[in-house]
């Protein structure tokens, strides 16, 4: 590190920041795995970074070290404030930190308060409790194209791997691989082990890197929600039987047919391109 910090270790032992539970908390020590997370953000020189449950500040250490040239780190445990306020004074001007619970936000409200006017990166280790909400409003987010530029955000593995499944890993495609695949790029950058963190986790993590596609195919967000939620509902029924839980449809053989989708199917066996045909079915015939 390029500053008078003192070990992060410490830092923590001096503020009693026990990772708490529940709040998915697990802290980043490891300075080789928070630098190569910062780097896999891209060259930072010019970059706005959103980073979400920073904790004591392991990765927004890395994050400016590594050059960015503007943190925003949003906390929701008073007790981390502290710490990321060391932080803020060895590199002034650079970090700014948010109280406040992430999954409140309106991000390109909360951004343009802050006058930030061009795209964001958002990186970070993300608590598990929250990663995937998290991750799915940004997803959805309108308008499109997203607040973000880019996304490099750790995982639980078996999440990591939901992300960026597709009908060939039938058993780890689902909703949020539709989603994923719907509106961005993605893919799995490395594996962190749990030794890396305090306290250990049972799993291993994974960081996953999400690019927004600038135009991707038309569909509405809420339709193919609601189109996912009754086709992985039940995976192992075929479509015409899975996709009468939909409200406001009754026999889906119409709604499959106008889509081009055989009623014998499965939801792991449609492509991202079939669920969004579905989604816009549905959307016309709900008016």
């Amino acid at each position: 590190m390029s500053d008078s910090l003192p070990p992060l270790r410490e830092v923590v032992a001096r503020h009693g920041l026990a990772a708490k539970k529940s709040l998915g908390q697990n802290f980043l020590f490891d300075l080789n795995l928070t630098g190569k997370i910062a780097r896999a953000a891209g060259p930072l020189d010019e970059a706005t970074v959103l980073e979400i449950g920073p904790g004591p500040g392991g990765l927004t250490r890395a994050l400016l070290a590594n050059g960015a040239k503007k943190v925003i780190a949003v906390e929701r445990d008073e007790r981390c404030l502290a710490a990321l306020e060391e932080i803020a004074q060895a590199y002034p001007g650079r970090l700014d930190i948010v109280p406040g619970d992430a999954l409140a936000l309106d991000y390109p409200a909360f951004l343009a308060e802050r006058g930030i006017a061009g795209k964001v990166r958002i990186c970070a280790n993300l608590p598990y409790n929250i990663g995937t909400q998290l991750l799915a409003g940004w997803l959805s987010a309108e308008p499109w194209p997203p607040f973000y530029e880019r996304m490099v955000l750790m995982f639980q593995r078996e999440v990591a791997e939901r992300i960026v499944a597709t009908p060939r890993e039938r058993a780890d495609y689902g909703r949020l691989g539709v989603l994923a695949g719907w509106r961005s790029t993605a893919r799995i950058l490395f594996d962190v082990p749990p030794s890396a963190f305090t306290p250990p986790p049972k799993i291993v993590s994974s960081v996953v890197e999400l690019r927004p596609r600038e135009e991707p195919i038309p569909c509405d967000a809420r339709a193919l929600e609601m189109v996912t939620l009754s086709a992985f509902g039940q995976r192992r029924k075929m479509l015409r039987q899975s996709l009468k839980s939909l409200p406001g449809i009754g026999d889906p053989a119409p709604l499959l047919e106008e889509a081009g989708i055989e009623p014998t199917r499965r939801a792991e066996e449609i492509e991202v391109a079939g669920f969004c045909a579905l989604a816009r079915a549905y959307a016309a015939r709900r008016g």
